[in-house]
């Protein structure tokens, strides 16, 4: 008995992690340290470079959202109601200020 089970809906490849390429938060978060890293010697980038790490999360749910809608759809609803609870956030902000 060694098959897999027939009841799990996504098994994880090797090259990949919820849906996300294994490179691709990384490669993000390596942006963000070096351009916080910059703002030490150009503080007018502080806002660009603290952006970016917001920005971050962001992108990754997006990618997540759109790639896996095929392949898993619950994935990718999950990572559209992320999205949506933050645009409710910065809108209740937004009320509130």
């Amino acid at each position: 008995m060694t098959d897999k089970p027939k009841n799990i809906p996504f098994t994880q490849g090797a090259s990949e992690t919820a849906g996300l390429p294994s490179w691709l938060f990384p490669a993000g978060f390596w942006v963000a340290v070096v351009a916080l890293a910059l703002t030490l010697l150009l503080p007018k980038l502080a806002l660009w470079a603290v952006g970016w790490v917001m920005l971050v999360p962001v992108l990754a749910a997006l990618w997540v959202a759109v790639s896996a809608l095929k392949r898993d759809r619950r994935l990718s609803v999950a990572a559209l109601v992320a999205l949506v609870g933050l645009v409710i956030v910065f809108f209740v902000k937004g009320l509130l200020a």
